[in-house]
């Protein structure tokens, strides 16, 4: 099984290293060119695995904004809890809850593509009994 969090780790340091190539939203649009460094210099996923990533992230920037929104500020911008609850107005043990839910329903989409990502083979969870 796939560690949907390593999934977006590296789909967010790919999408921060290929902004020309992300359709940022207005919301997103002042950030551009604040990316850390240390955002860029993560290991990505390949061009292929990012497009489904990407369709993923369309479908709940059309369903849930806000969901949408948090993940790009932690996966393609690097923010901190501490800065996504000051965002997002509420504490940072909140935010990360409301990130647990957003990164599950981007696994569950992955799910029922029923898409085998190049990446798979380095982003697998360890099975804990």
């Amino acid at each position: 099984m796939r560690d949907i969090q390593q999934v977006l780790e590296r789909w967010g340091a790919w999408a921060a290293n290929n902004r020309e190539d992300v359709v940022w939203s207005s919301i997103a649009a002042g950030f551009k060119g604040l990316i850390p460094n240390k955002v860029k210099s993560r290991p990505q996923c390949s061009d292929d695995d990012a497009m489904v990533i990407c369709g993923c992230m369309a479908r709940l920037n059309k369903n849930n904004t806000e969901m949408h929104e948090l993940l790009m500020d932690y996966y393609v911008f690097g923010m901190t809890f501490i800065s996504l609850g000051r965002k997002h107005g509420c504490s940072d043990t909140h935010i990360g809850k409301k990130l647990q839910n957003a990164e599950g329903i981007v696994e569950g989409m992955l799910m029922a593509l029923e898409v085998k990502l190049e990446l798979d083979r380095y982003v697998q969870r360890e099975n804990s009994l």
